[in-house]
Protein backbone atom coordinates (compact mmCIF):
# COMPACT_ATOMS: atom_id res chain seq x y z
CA UNK A 1 0.00 0.00 0.00
CA UNK A 2 2.81 2.41 0.92
CA UNK A 3 4.70 1.57 -2.30
CA UNK A 4 1.56 2.22 -4.35
CA UNK A 5 1.06 5.57 -2.59
CA UNK A 6 4.67 6.62 -3.24
CA UNK A 7 4.33 5.54 -6.86
CA UNK A 8 1.17 7.60 -7.32
CA UNK A 9 2.84 10.67 -5.76
CA UNK A 10 5.87 10.21 -8.03
CA UNK A 11 3.63 10.01 -11.10
CA UNK A 12 1.74 13.15 -10.06
CA UNK A 13 5.02 15.02 -9.48
CA UNK A 14 6.35 13.89 -12.87
CA UNK A 15 3.13 15.03 -14.55
CA UNK A 16 3.40 18.47 -12.95
CA UNK A 17 7.04 18.83 -14.01
CA UNK A 18 6.19 17.83 -17.59
CA UNK A 19 3.30 20.29 -17.67
CA UNK A 20 5.52 23.19 -16.53
CA UNK A 21 8.21 22.17 -19.02
CA UNK A 22 5.67 22.09 -21.85
CA UNK A 23 4.40 25.57 -20.92
CA UNK A 24 7.95 26.95 -20.77
CA UNK A 25 8.76 25.47 -24.19
CA UNK A 26 5.56 26.94 -25.62
CA UNK A 27 6.41 30.40 -24.24
CA UNK A 28 9.96 30.15 -25.61
CA UNK A 29 8.67 29.12 -29.05
CA UNK A 30 6.17 32.01 -29.09
CA UNK A 31 8.92 34.50 -28.24
CA UNK A 32 11.23 33.09 -30.92
CA UNK A 33 8.41 33.29 -33.44
CA UNK A 34 7.81 36.95 -32.48
CA UNK A 35 11.52 37.71 -33.08
CA UNK A 36 11.38 36.12 -36.54
CA UNK A 37 8.08 37.81 -37.49
CA UNK A 38 9.43 41.22 -36.42
CA UNK A 39 12.54 40.73 -38.55
CA UNK A 40 10.47 39.57 -41.53
CA UNK A 41 8.23 42.65 -41.29
CA UNK A 42 11.22 44.97 -40.92
CA UNK A 43 12.87 43.64 -44.08
CA UNK A 44 9.57 43.70 -45.95
CA UNK A 45 9.12 47.35 -44.94
CA UNK A 46 12.68 48.15 -46.06
CA UNK A 47 12.23 46.51 -49.44
CA UNK A 48 8.77 47.90 -50.24
CA UNK A 49 8.95 51.60 -51.12
CA UNK A 50 6.74 53.52 -53.55
CA UNK A 51 7.16 57.13 -54.67
CA UNK A 52 3.51 57.98 -53.97
CA UNK A 53 3.65 56.59 -50.40
CA UNK A 54 7.33 57.15 -49.59
CA UNK A 55 6.66 59.27 -46.49
CA UNK A 56 4.29 56.67 -45.04
CA UNK A 57 6.69 53.87 -46.00
CA UNK A 58 9.51 55.54 -44.06
CA UNK A 59 7.22 56.19 -41.10
CA UNK A 60 6.32 52.48 -41.09
CA UNK A 61 10.02 51.58 -41.02
CA UNK A 62 10.67 53.98 -38.13
CA UNK A 63 7.65 52.73 -36.16
CA UNK A 64 9.34 49.33 -35.82
CA UNK A 65 12.86 50.66 -35.27
CA UNK A 66 15.01 51.29 -32.22
CA UNK A 67 18.67 51.62 -31.26
CA UNK A 68 21.30 51.87 -34.00
CA UNK A 69 18.79 51.17 -36.74
CA UNK A 70 16.55 54.07 -35.74
CA UNK A 71 19.58 56.36 -35.30
CA UNK A 72 20.56 55.71 -38.93
CA UNK A 73 17.25 57.22 -40.08
CA UNK A 74 17.03 60.10 -37.61
CA UNK A 75 17.13 63.37 -39.52
CA UNK A 76 17.34 61.64 -42.89
CA UNK A 77 13.67 60.88 -43.53
CA UNK A 78 12.94 63.93 -45.66
CA UNK A 79 16.01 63.61 -47.94
CA UNK A 80 15.27 59.91 -48.39
CA UNK A 81 11.64 60.59 -49.31
CA UNK A 82 12.72 63.31 -51.75
CA UNK A 83 15.19 60.99 -53.51
CA UNK A 84 12.58 58.22 -53.82
CA UNK A 85 9.99 60.61 -55.26
CA UNK A 86 12.48 62.23 -57.65
CA UNK A 87 13.84 58.92 -58.93
CA UNK A 88 10.31 57.49 -59.15
CA UNK A 89 11.63 54.01 -58.36
CA UNK A 90 9.25 51.44 -56.92
CA UNK A 91 10.40 48.40 -54.98
CA UNK A 92 8.12 45.57 -53.98
CA UNK A 93 9.59 43.34 -51.29
CA UNK A 94 9.12 39.64 -50.81
CA UNK A 95 10.48 37.50 -47.98
CA UNK A 96 12.06 34.31 -49.25
CA UNK A 97 12.97 32.78 -45.88
CA UNK A 98 13.81 33.78 -42.32
CA UNK A 99 15.25 31.96 -39.35
CA UNK A 100 16.50 32.57 -35.85
CA UNK A 101 20.29 32.66 -35.74
CA UNK A 102 20.88 33.44 -32.08
CA UNK A 103 18.92 34.49 -29.01
CA UNK A 104 20.54 36.26 -26.07
CA UNK A 105 18.44 37.63 -23.22
CA UNK A 106 16.06 40.21 -24.65
CA UNK A 107 17.67 40.25 -28.11
CA UNK A 108 17.81 37.90 -31.03
CA UNK A 109 19.54 37.87 -34.40
CA UNK A 110 17.44 36.72 -37.32
CA UNK A 111 18.70 35.98 -40.82
CA UNK A 112 16.31 37.04 -43.57
CA UNK A 113 16.54 36.33 -47.30
CA UNK A 114 14.49 38.77 -49.37
CA UNK A 115 13.87 39.86 -52.93
CA UNK A 116 12.99 43.36 -54.02
CA UNK A 117 11.38 43.69 -57.44
CA UNK A 118 12.56 47.06 -58.69
CA UNK A 119 10.69 49.11 -61.27
CA UNK A 120 12.28 52.21 -62.78
CA UNK A 121 10.45 54.69 -65.02
CA UNK A 122 12.48 53.79 -68.13
CA UNK A 123 12.74 50.08 -67.18
CA UNK A 124 16.54 50.25 -67.69
CA UNK A 125 17.33 49.06 -64.17
CA UNK A 126 14.17 47.14 -63.41
CA UNK A 127 14.26 43.60 -62.13
CA UNK A 128 14.71 41.54 -59.00
CA UNK A 129 17.40 42.24 -56.40
CA UNK A 130 18.18 39.61 -53.78
CA UNK A 131 19.32 40.49 -50.27
CA UNK A 132 20.40 38.65 -47.15
CA UNK A 133 20.13 40.60 -43.94
CA UNK A 134 20.85 40.01 -40.29
CA UNK A 135 18.28 41.80 -38.16
CA UNK A 136 18.82 42.27 -34.44
CA UNK A 137 15.43 42.35 -32.75
CA UNK A 138 15.09 43.73 -29.23
CA UNK A 139 12.26 42.87 -26.86
CA UNK A 140 11.56 45.93 -24.75
CA UNK A 141 8.91 44.78 -22.32
CA UNK A 142 6.91 42.88 -24.91
CA UNK A 143 7.43 45.39 -27.72
CA UNK A 144 9.63 43.95 -30.47
CA UNK A 145 11.66 46.38 -32.56
CA UNK A 146 14.54 46.10 -35.01
CA UNK A 147 17.56 47.65 -33.33
CA UNK A 148 20.13 46.82 -36.01
CA UNK A 149 20.02 45.75 -39.65
CA UNK A 150 23.07 44.67 -41.60
CA UNK A 151 23.60 43.15 -45.01
CA UNK A 152 25.14 39.69 -45.08
CA UNK A 153 27.37 38.81 -48.06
Amino acid sequence: MIVAGVLVLALIAAGIVLLFDKNAASDRDAKRNAYVQTARQTVLNLTTIRPETAKEDVERILAGASGDFKAEFDGRQDPFVSVVKEASVTTEGQIIEAGLEREDGNKAQVLVAARANVTTPDQSQSGPRDFRMRVTVTDDGGTMTASKVEFVP
